[in-house]
C-alpha cells in the first residue's frame, strides 16, 4: 500500500509540475499571430470630439533620447531599454485620433527615390510610344511639424517585497516599478514658433510571486514542491500609452492657440476638455510616485482616545489599567501641530493592585510632528510635558507631579474630517514620588497604548492646484 501511495504522489507531482508551464498557453500548440493588443480599447480616442478638419502634420524622427540599455543584474546588455520605433507609434496615434493627417517624412529619401523612378519610367515609356504620360501629383506639405521623443527611462523608482516561511513552507513576492517619460511639441513650419509642448509619463510594473514547500512528511520521505510566476509589463505598450496620452493632451492644448477646433464649437468647452483640464489641475498635487500630496487636515481638531496604561516603578509586577484622554490640536505648519491633552487613568502594581493602586488626572502640552502630512496614512511623533495630579493625595505625597511625554503612532483619515489614531507613549516623571517610594536609579514612569478618533473642524486647506 505504501508503494502505491508513493507512486500516486509521484504521478500527482509530475502532473502538477507539467501543467504549471501551460497555465497561459495550450499544450504543444504555439499561438498564432494576432492583431496588436489595444490599451483600454482606445478610450483616449472615443473621448475626443470630432474635428472640423484634419490637420496635416509631419513627423521626421521621434527618437529614443534616453540612450539607456536594459538593466541586468549580471553584466551589460546591448539591448535598449525602450523601443526604437517610437516614430511609427506616434504616426499611428496621430492617424487614429482622427485629428491629424500625418505625412511621410521619416524615410523621405526612399519616397523621393521612388518618385524619381516613376518619373523616369514614364518618360521612357512616353519616348518609346509617343504618348505623353501624366505627371505625379505634388507632395503634401505640413503646416506643423511634431518633434520630441522619449526623454527618460527611470529604473527601480519603487522596489519592494515580502515573504513568510514556516517549517519549510512559505511564499514570497517582489515588485518593481519603472517609468518612461515622453515629450511632444508642435512647431510652425512658416515661422518656427513652438506652439505647445506637452509631456506624459507611464509606469512599468514588474512583479514576481512564488511559493514552495520543503519538508519531511515522514522518515526518509521528503516533500518538495514550488510554483510561481513573473509578470513584466511590456515597455512597448507603456510607450504606446504615453504617446497616445501626449497626442490627446496636444489636441486639447491646441484649442488655446486656435491651431485646430472641433466640428461642434460647443465641444471646445465640452466634457472631454473639461475632464482634461481637471486632470491637468489635479496633476499639480501628485508627486513622482503617483501619490496625492495636498494638505488634507484642517487646522483644528479635537480627539478622544482610550488607553491601556502599564506602571513601571519601585513596585514590581506592574499592572495594566484603563485610561481616557481628550485632546485639542492646532496645526502650526504643514507637518507640525500644537497639542493640549487632558486625561484620567489608573496605575497599579502587585496582585490585584494590593501593592499600589491610584487614580490620576493629568494635563499636558507639546508638539506633534506628522512624517507624511499630505498622505491619508501618516506616522507621527510627539513630545511635551505636563502635570499629573492625584485624586486622593496623602500628607506625605505631593499632589502635583511634573512629567515629560514622548510617543509615536499613526493616523489614518477615514473621511476628510474624521481620523483614526493608534499610538504608544511614555510618561516619565521628574521625581520618584509617584508610588510613594524613592528607591532605585530611575524615576517612576508608565507606558500607554492608545486608540481613538480625531474630529477635524473647519475647512480643508486649499490644494496646491487651487492656490495657483
Amino acid at each position: 500500500m505504501s508503494t502505491f501511495r508513493g507512486l500516486a504522489l509521484i504521478l500527482l507531482l509530475s502532473w502538477v509540475g507539467g501543467c504549471i508551464p501551460y497555465m497561459h498557453q495550450h499544450l504543444l500548440a504555439p499561438q498564432p499571430a494576432r492583431l496588436g493588443a489595444e490599451l483600454n480599447r482606445n478610450e483616449h480616442w472615443r473621448q475626443l470630439p470630432a474635428p472640423s478638419e484634419r490637420t496635416v502634420v509631419a513627423v521626421y524622427k521621434f527618437r529614443d533620447q534616453t540612450g539607456q540599455y536594459k538593466p541586468q543584474t549580471n553584466g551589460s546588455s546591448f539591448s535598449t531599454a525602450v523601443t526604437q520605433g517610437a516614430t511609427s507609434i506616434l504616426i499611428r496615434a496621430l492617424d487614429e485620433s482622427g485629428w491629424f493627417e500625418p505625412i511621410e517624412r521619416e524615410n523621405i529619401g526612399n519616397l523621393l527615390n521612388e518618385r524619381k523612378i516613376i518619373r523616369s519610367t514614364r518618360e521612357e515609356f512616353s519616348q518609346q510610344t509617343g504618348r505623353p504620360q501624366p505627371g505625379l501629383a505634388p507632395l503634401l506639405f505640413a503646416g506643423i511639424i511634431l518633434e520630441g521623443g522619449i526623454i527618460s527611462y527611470d529604473s527601480n523608482i519603487i522596489t519592494g517585497g515580502g515573504g513568510l516561511r514556516y517549517f519549510g513552507a512559505g511564499a514570497s513576492g517582489q515588485y518593481r516599478q519603472d517609468r518612461v517619460t515622453v515629450y511632444l511639441r508642435a512647431i510652425s513650419t512658416s515661422s518656427g514658433r513652438i506652439f505647445r509642448t506637452v509631456y506624459t509619463s507611464k509606469t512599468i510594473l514588474s512583479q514576481q510571486v512564488d511559493a514552495g514547500v520543503f519538508q519531511f512528511v515522514s522518515f526518509k520521505h521528503l516533500l518538495e514542491t514550488e510554483t510561481g510566476f513573473t509578470y513584466n509589463e511590456p515597455s512597448e505598450m507603456a510607450v504606446k500609452e504615453a504617446i497616445e496620452k501626449a497626442v490627446q493632451a496636444l489636441i486639447y492644448e491646441g484649442f488655446n492657440d486656435h491651431l485646430w477646433s472641433p466640428r461642434d464649437t460647443a465641444e471646445q468647452h465640452g466634457p472631454g476638455r473639461q475632464a482634461y483640464l481637471r486632470e491637468k489641475s489635479t496633476n499639480l498635487d501628485i508627486d513622482v510616485l503617483g501619490r496625492e500630496t495636498y494638505p488634507r487636515r484642517p487646522n483644528l481638531s479635537i480627539g478622544l482616545s482610550g488607553a491601556l496604561q502599564h506602571y513601571v516603578g519601585d513596585y514590581s509586577s506592574g499592572l495594566n489599567r484603563p485610561g481616557l484622554e481628550a485632546s485639542l490640536r492646532y496645526r502650526l505648519g504643514d507637518a507640525t501641530s500644537l497639542f493640549i491633552n487632558a486625561g484620567r487613568g489608573q496605575l497599579a502594581a502587585g496582585a490585584g493592585g494590593q501593592a499600589f493602586s491610584q487614580t490620576f488626572n493629568y494635563a499636558e502640552a507639546g508638539l506633534l510632528l506628522r512624517l507624511l502630512p499630505q498622505d491619508v496614512l501618516t506616522p507621527y511623533l510627539l513630545a511635551g510635558g505636563g502635570l499629573t495630579g492625584r485624586t486622593r493625595p496623602t500628607a506625605e505625597q505631593p499632589r502635583l507631579l511634573p512629567h515629560l511625554l514622548a510617543g509615536a503612532g499613526a493616523e489614518y483619515l477615514l473621511t476628510p474630517h474624521l481620523g483614526l489614531n493608534v499610538g504608544l507613549d511614555v510618561h516619565y516623571y521628574l521625581s520618584d514620588q509617584l508610588d510613594g517610594l524613592a528607591t532605585g536609579r530611575y524615576n517612576d514612569y508608565y507606558l500607554a497604548g492608545r486608540a481613538g478618533i480625531s474630529l477635524y473642524l473647519g475647512r480643508q486647506p486649499r490644494r496646491n492646484a487651487q492656490a495657483r
